[in-house]
């Protein structure tokens, strides 16, 4: 009879998992499970410890500390389709084996991200590199109209130059980047968990937030429960202070303004903030006080 997990790994096997307008996440392959990094982190202590410590109070420790390489041990290996503009987000990880589907040996793909007229975001003010808030329907719906009509005027270009002939590592140069391309993922559990950590957060990019979502809420929480369990307590749903926040708090609470209000939060500010007409650094340590209520 197959084991938990093994039945688990089948029934998630090659299930497509959909994504954006035409992409999807799946399963190929898993090496290990909660088991195994168990088996791992042992090897130092020996046999004994089973007497004093279940996997997953070990599994917990071992992540609340950061003793990472146990979580080396175990490996999943996704099938991936994704917009190239995501892919370059998503590669910059530079801790998996991949292998991508190859437009000079093969034709590129037919299939590109579409952006529906209520999704077009606002660059937002305070955050040179994310967004906030959407634009207006109908100007939304000019938008991906136009959108349209370049997609399809890209691939009628792309596909007149593969029939006249012209080699396919340079009739593909003009694609855009919205162009879905494909990949063999590979990468260990640790190294995963650091991707999803970061690509799940709120302030990631919305297009690879929902790939990291996919990813982790249905392949590593079925696949690894435990781990999932510490990841979601110690590392997703975790608040770090710098040891500046942390002397705002001392000094708010010695003055015994908790729940404090702005300006008493502003006058317990670090002095490398106070000078700063802008501070990003100041901004984040705001929220974090208002999401522990420390803060009005």
């Amino acid at each position: 009879m197959m084991n938990t997990n093994t039945e688990i790994i089948e029934k998630l096997r090659w299930k497509k998992f959909p994504v954006l307008n035409d992409g999807y996440v799946c399963l190929v392959d898993c090496m290990g499970d909660d088991r195994a990094i168990v088996q791992a982190a042992r090897v130092s202590y020996g046999d004994g410890t089973r007497k004093v410590s279940d996997d997953e109070t070990l599994i917990r420790y071992l992540l609340r500390h950061r003793h990472t390489t146990p979580f080396e041990m175990a490996e999943i290996k996704f099938l991936v389709r994704v917009p190239m503009d995501c892919w370059r987000q998503w590669i910059r990880h530079r801790t998996a084996s991949v292998n991508e589907y190859s437009t000079r040996y093969s034709v590129a793909i037919d299939s590109m991200q579409n952006t529906e007229a209520q999704m077009w975001r606002l660059q937002a003010r305070d955050n040179r590199q994310g967004s906030a808030g959407y634009l207006e329907s109908e100007i939304g719906q000019e938008l991906t109209r136009r959108e349209m009509e370049f997609h399809h005027m890209a691939r009628d270009i792309y596909e007149q130059r593969v029939s006249e002939g012209v080699a396919r590592e340079q009739a593909r140069k003009d694609l855009p980047l919205s162009t879905y391309t494909e990949a063999y993922w590979k990468i260990d559990v640790h190294n995963l968990l650091h991707f999803l950590e970061l690509r799940m957060e709120r302030h990631a990019q919305e297009e690879i937030r929902q790939y990291a979502n996919i990813i982790g809420e249905q392949i590593v929480k079925p696949l690894f429960p435990l781990t999932w369990r510490a990841f979601e307590d110690y590392c997703l749903n975790s608040l770090s202070l710098t040891s500046l926040e942390r002397g705002v708090i001392f000094r708010l609470a010695s003055t015994g303004n908790i729940p404090a209000t702005e300006e008493q939060f502003l006058a317990a500010q670090d002095e490398f903030w106070k000078s700063r007409e802008r501070c990003r650094e100041r901004d984040e340590c705001r929220e974090k006080l208002q999401q522990l209520g420390i803060l009005r």
